[in-house]
């Protein structure tokens, strides 16, 4: 929960950055000075842009946190059965291993959004974050109903 907290206090503050940007681009849009009217107008698109970035962050998050729940509604959720170092992290070794395992139950059942969501966890253990983010959306696709 206290992520949840912090992921929203941060997007609120952001939202608000967005804004008071935004204000400061329409200032200087309207005063006149080609210069002037040119930040303007990159101050007023840029926070178009970080909040078209924050509200599919935003809606990945929430996507992935619902597929959570229906993993463990089904008692499906990965069991994080990991070794760790005395520092909290987790072993490499143990990690690659589950790895491979997650990697071959994908490559058996292509199509179930189950096992693409236990490969995420799998290559997030790994700390492969840009693999887990796209093995999740395929995922959240293949639970909605559609493929990547």
């Amino acid at each position: 929960m206290g992520g949840k907290i912090t992921y929203f206090f941060l997007a609120t503050v952001l939202v608000l950055v967005f804004g008071v940007v935004a204000l400061e681009g329409v200032l200087l849009l309207l005063t006149g000075e080609p210069a002037a009217m040119g930040m303007g107008a990159v101050a007023f698109v840029l926070p178009c842009i970080g909040a078209w970035f924050l509200w599919h962050n935003t809606r990945f998050a929430r996507d992935a946190h619902r597929l959570a729940h229906a993993l463990e509604a089904e008692g499906g959720l990965p069991v994080d059965e990991l070794k760790r170092t005395p520092g909290g992290r987790i072993d490499r070794d143990a990690a690659d291993a589950v790895f491979a395992r997650r990697q071959a139950e994908t490559e058996d059942a292509p199509g179930d959004w189950r096992t693409w969501f236990r490969l995420a966890v799998a290559y997030h253990d790994a700390r492969d974050t840009p693999r887990a983010r796209k093995a999740m959306q395929r995922a959240i696709a293949l639970h909605n109903g559609g493929a990547t």
